[in-house]
Formats: structure tokens, sequence, C-alpha cells
């Protein structure tokens, strides 16, 4: 669910960021930008509905939302744990947005400030991952990696005789009358979901992107304005597209745009000019983008 939009300024048809994604029973809250909480509601988002929250850095567009998202949870007594992630050198900055004002605190938020690339957090279907990227202050992009499964072939447990109660037990137990697991299935790889937000071109990027099924990313400027971008530590469309291109992405998602274009399509003419292929978003306010099935 796309909550905002804009880059450093809203405006009438873009809110500031904030993104949500549902992933098997679970919510994570990226970037909640100035607005959010009001964002959630007009999208049918509760508090109840997050279990993470993850700040790629602490510019306001992309961090003033969490003062009134992380009252609102206590307001409405969140029952379960939420854990909020963000880069470690803006300590301040959260302690700042968590306590901006007077409230009454009913829930306890886990605070799992990020300092290095690598796993961040674990739950039952995900491994949650970040990998710094580079902009004026630091950033870091977040990966969401399913473990891998199996998918069991019929015709390998027919010709083995696994059939009945046999199947889901060699599923349990790895092996049954000699007839190992591995026998009768192959890998069935994990859905990959990455989250870019401000940042020049960098190993990070690419290490994020790398075989997703769906990457969101910043494209802040059109080609045009490249010097910007670098300027600044920002993406262009292209350059955004080049990146899903060569990483095997299957369905990308532009946004976090400047005020100063008026013509959303540019940004896709631009993404298909750089020879990305795959699925292709343009993202508005509001916008539900499904992450796509398994191959």
């Amino acid at each position: 669910m796309v909550l905002g939009t804009a880059s450093q300024v809203p405006t009438r048809h873009r809110n500031h960021n904030g993104y949500l994604l549902r992933w098997d029973g679970e919510g994570i809250l990226f970037d909640p930008g100035e607005g959010t909480q009001r964002q959630m509601l007009r999208a049918g988002v509760a508090a109840h509905d997050l279990n993470r929250i993850c700040v790629t850095h602490f510019h306001g567009d992309h961090s003033l939302g969490l003062a009134g998202v992380i009252q609102r949870i206590n307001l409405d007594r969140v029952p379960h744990e939420i854990t909020a992630h963000y880069p470690k050198s803006g300590q301040r900055f959260f302690d700042r947005l968590r306590y901006a004002t007077a409230y009454r605190e009913t829930v306890e938020i886990t605070q799992a400030p990020v300092s290095a690339d690598g796993v961040q957090g674990t739950a039952a279907s995900y491994a949650l991952e970040a990998r710094k990227l580079s902009h004026p202050v630091e950033s870091y992009g977040y990966l969401v990696v399913e473990p891998d499964g199996r998918r069991m072939l019929p015709d390998r447990l027919a010709a083995h005789g696994i059939k009945g109660p046999d199947v889901g037990r060699i599923q349990r137990e790895g092996a049954v009358g000699g007839v190992s697991l591995e026998d009768v299935s192959e890998v069935r790889r994990g859905q990959r979901f990455a989250f870019v937000m401000d940042t020049r071109l960098c190993d990070g990027v690419y290490a994020l992107a790398q075989g997703c099924d769906m990457l969101v990313i910043e494209s802040t400027f059109l080609d045009e304005d490249t010097a910007l971008a670098v300027e600044h530590g920002h993406l262009t469309a292209g350059q955004a597209a080049a990146v899903a291109r060569e990483a095997g992405v299957r369905h990308l998602v532009l946004t976090h745009f400047s005020q100063r274009y008026n013509d959303p399509d540019e940004f896709e003419r631009q993404a298909r000019a750089a020879g990305f292929e795959g699925e292709l978003t343009v993202a508005h306010d509001l916008l539900r983008v499904p992450v796509p099935k398994r191959r």
C-alpha cells in the first residue's frame, strides 16, 4: 500500500512518503513521513496492522510522521510487539520524534537501531535485512526475504511410491523408507521485496535489488537532471530502471518524485528507455500494488 509518494515537498496530490507492506499477516511500515497517520486512515490501515516500522534515514519527508504513528499505536493500545528499525546514528532524532509531545505511553516499542549491513530481525515467514546506501545523511535500504521452501513433484512421488499420509510425513521428517525429501521435491525460492530510498548508485542498491520479486525505489529526478541527482544523493528514473533490469527484478515500483515534474508518464517512458521490460508501476498515493505470485 502506497501512502505517499512526494519527495522533499508534498504537493496537493502527493503526501510525504509512507509505504505499508503486508506480508503473511504482518505489516511493515516504511518511512512514515508527515501526514502518514491520516493517509493510513484514508487507506483503511489501522495501528493494529503494524508489526515493524523501518526508517531508511532521518530526513523529514521519511520520518516526521513517526510522532503521530507512535502516539496512535499507544492510543489504540496495540497488544502485540512493534519493532522500530532506523539508523543508529540517528538515535537522537528517533528519541525526539518518539517523545515529541506529551502522551500516555501504553505500548512498548522495541528499538532495533541499524548499525551495519545484514539481518536485522526475523519472523516466521521472513528475515529483514539492511544495506547501507549513499546519501548526505546515513541511510539504509531494507530487504524482506522469505525462506526457501520445497515444491513436491507428483511424478517423483509416484515413481517412489510415496502417497497419502506419507507425503506429509516426508515433508515433516525429511525421509520415508529410504526416500529423501530431495528425491521427490525441488527448491521453491522464497519471495524477495526490497525498499530503496534516498541514495546515489552504490553497491548497496544493487545488493538489495538482486533477484527481487518487487523493488520499491526512489526516482526523484528525470534523466536530464542526473547531475542534480548525484549532487543531492538521489536516483533518476533511468538509473532506477537500469538497476532493476540488471538485477532481474520482476516488478519495479517508482516513487519519491520531485515536485518540479508535472507528468508522471515521463518516469515510465524513461524507465522503459533504460531497457526495463518487467512489470512497471509509477506510484501514486493510496495505490495498492500486489507482490507478484511465486514463479
